[in-house]
């Protein structure tokens, strides 16, 4: 795999000195999504970030691979301890994925999370990290909510989304759009909670950063294959997920985002009835150019 500019000379390895190729070192940070949930293996979770990991080591090179990621994180969690510690590994790719969970809780505060993803992004890119992004589904449309509550959190993770698109040009990262859909609609990509990837979503999203880094010359060799080593869970076993872990992430979720989440729904409900959405999706976009409008807008050197 070609390294990114710079790699040879911040590793003490000049050109043409004949020495093998140092490793490539590649860190992933973010939440839940990250860190392999929906993707068991025999030694716990794996994970599409372990998977791309695989596919990087060509045999040219080794690839030396650490995964911050924390089931649970938010923003706040991934600028404060899994940002400094990746980066003290000086990553030559860094995957920076989160986001989502902030979405679900009380308050959400989007310029505060854009200052936290800028944050995470100008630390490992000053460290010399390409960065891996991508912007992801809603979870109101994953778990398949009715339009009044699951509009409020489509305009949240648009926001997330927004600035997550925003951020990724700044600091020219490889960017995976997964957002569309397309996403949501094939349900063998997600795990029977309806909240994460299973073992063939995180293969794809394996394999389609591989195919963006491959174009942009920084991956060689094939892919993550996309079908899955494991069978789907059966109905018993995924009626046990969903009671187990569905039913453990509800309760968490009812002290902070359900009350939330219905005065939202009854908000969207009374602008529904009165034909005034608009306004809704009108006050969304004023808060999502202020987040913008609030981040650097020039990346730090």
């Amino acid at each position: 795999m070609s390294a990114p500019t710079g790699v040879t000379a911040r590793d003490g390895v000049p050109d043409g000195a004949g020495e093998p190729p140092a490793r490539l070192r590649f860190a992933a940070l973010g939440d839940s999504f990250t860190a392999g949930v929906g993707d068991p293996v025999a030694q716990g979770r794996r994970g599409w970030a372990a998977l791309l990991a695989d596919a990087l080591d060509d045999g040219s090179r080794g690839v030396e691979f650490r995964n911050y990621a924390v089931s649970g994180s938010l923003s706040a969690d991934v600028r404060a301890r899994q940002a400094p510690a990746a980066a003290a590994f000086r990553p030559h790719l860094a995957a920076v994925v989160f986001g989502t969970n902030d979405t679900l809780r009380h308050p959400f505060d989007l310029d505060r999370l854009a200052h936290r993803m800028d944050e995470v992004c100008g630390q490992l890119a000053a460290g010399g990290a390409v960065l891996l992004t991508a912007c992801l589904p809603d979870p109101g449309a994953v778990l398949g909510l009715p339009a009044v509550l699951g509009r409020p959190l489509a305009r949240r993770q648009s926001g997330v989304n927004a600035v997550v698109h925003h951020l990724s040009a700044r600091y020219a990262a490889v960017h995976l759009h997964a957002c569309d859909p397309a996403w949501v609609a094939d349900r063998s990509l997600w795990s029977p909670d309806r909240l994460h990837p299973a073992e063939r979503g995180h293969r794809k999203v394996a394999a389609d950063f591989h195919g963006l880094l491959t174009a942009r010359g920084l991956a060689t060799g094939a892919p993550p294959g996309p079908e899955p080593r494991l069978p789907r869970p059966g109905r018993a076993a995924s009626v046990r997920l969903l009671v187990t872990e569905g039913a453990g992430w509800l309760a968490r979720r009812s002290t902070d985002l359900l009350p939330q989440l219905l005065l939202m729904a009854a908000r969207e409900a009374g602008h529904a009835a009165l034909g005034t959405t608009a306004r809704l999706d009108q006050e969304h976009r004023r808060t999502v150019l202020a987040a913008l409008a609030a981040v650097r807008p020039v990346p730090p050197r």
